[in-house]
């Protein structure tokens, strides 16, 4: 069965992380995306744990975001290997890249060259600070954008000063963007006939994910603190909450849920108590109600208070280590964590985010070994034997 990007052709020159998830997104789905890497290959390949898959050029952050791509290798500092970029570009549907603002029209392939060779091309440039203004050639890195977009001074807690995100936040959330804006610039040429410019600057896309945030305080001046473990409702019972041997977090938002959540936990005279008669007075007296809910929670282990929350219908969640998430029993129902063979061995990795009736996202080729596609991809492209052999002499390739 097709995916949605079948035959969809993507020339990527992304490198790290921003870049190649927004890259794996499409490759999940289908998409042909050919890897371009210097012949030293992409910094992320090589980690420093120094095991047995880093010494391979397949360290497991790399491998996370560039399964099923083709891996080619180039030198694009020789004019043959940007000759080859334009041969492969006039049969390609994207061009992906992650450089700072002008390094691919030094180089010879930014997108006003390269659309006159493919009208219908999608460009995609995803930059700290995008393709214009005055920051533009700045270049960025994931926890500078988490700093300057405003995230990290919403996380964690007030005491201990901004935070940052337990991941590469924004590289993640700008490759989301990317690859959505490439998917909505491939559906729109289906009605035009024409590519464009796939402009993503890493700030907004951080503040796309902040939207509740921003418009908030640009229509009520509200300025948004440090809330840590609290719901952005600043409910009181949306937290985290000690357990006898371990951390749940509660959802609880609505009047019934509160109700609920008061008799599993045996302190139905909250419910008569002024103090926590509504909302309003519930958040007033945060401290109070967190100590009872948190007192009774602590006399049993979490496995209990779960147990006990899921039959009474109270939203809650039990803190997993990452293990331990790895390990529940929904993923065998589930195709987010998919299994690929290797020649290593079988690896374990994350797939799409979601789940199509016809035609998901799926792991259909091991990681590729640096530069592993090279010649099979110059083939395609119309070289012959020899002018592989010649440019391999060369070191373009």
């Amino acid at each position: 069965m097709s995916k949605p990007f079948t035959g969809v052709k993507v020339v990527d020159f992304t490198r790290v992380l921003a870049g190649p998830y927004s890259s794996y997104q499409l490759a999940l789905l289908g998409a042909d995306v050919i890897k371009i890497e210097s012949r030293e290959g992409d910094d992320m390949r090589y980690g420093t744990r120094s095991n047995d898959w880093e010494k391979r050029g397949l360290a497991a952050p790399w491998v996370a975001v560039n399964g099923n791509k083709r891996s080619v290798t180039l030198d694009l500092k020789q004019p043959k290997a940007i000759e080859v970029i334009k041969r492969l570009v006039e049969t390609a549907d994207v061009v992906v890249e992650n450089f700072r603002p002008g390094v691919m029209d030094k180089l010879g392939i930014g997108y006003e060259t390269l659309k006159k060779i493919n009208p219908r091309l999608i460009y995609c440039a995803v930059s700290g600070f995008g393709q214009v203004g005055p920051e533009s050639k700045t270049a960025a890195f994931d926890g500078m954008i988490q700093a300057m977009s405003g995230l990290m001074s919403i996380t964690g807690f007030e005491n201990n000063g901004p935070t940052r995100v337990g991941f590469a936040g924004a590289d993640v959330m700008s490759g989301a963007t990317a690859a959505l804006g490439i998917a909505s610039a491939l559906y729109q040429r289906t009605h035009t006939g024409k590519g464009q410019l796939v402009d993503v600057a890493m700030i907004d896309a951080v503040m796309g994910y902040l939207a509740q945030q921003f418009t908030e305080h640009l229509m009520t001046g509200r300025v948004h603190g440090q809330a840590a473990n609290l719901s952005v409702t600043r409910k009181p019972t949306g937290n985290l909450f000690k357990t006898r041997d371990g951390w749940i977090v509660l959802a609880v938002m609505t009047d019934p849920q509160f109700r609920r959540l008061m008799k599993v936990l045996g302190r139905e005279e909250v419910l008569d108590d002024p103090r926590f008669v509504d909302w309003a007075t519930r958040i007033a007296n945060n401290t109070a109600l967190h100590e009872i809910v948190e007192g009774a929670m602590k006399t049993e282990d979490s496995g209990t208070w779960i147990e006990r929350f899921a039959k009474a219908d109270v939203p809650a969640g039990r803190v997993h280590s990452i293990p331990e998430t790895a390990q529940l029993d929904l993923f065998k129902h589930r195709t987010v964590l998919q299994t690929v063979e290797t020649e290593h061995g079988p690896i374990k990795v994350v797939g799409s985010g979601f789940r199509l009736e016809h035609g998901g996202g799926s792991i259909d080729r091991p990681p590729a070994t640096l530069g592993q596609h090279t010649d099979e991809v110059l083939k395609e492209a119309g070289y012959s034997p020899a002018e592989i052999a010649e440019m391999r002499a060369a070191e373009v390739v």
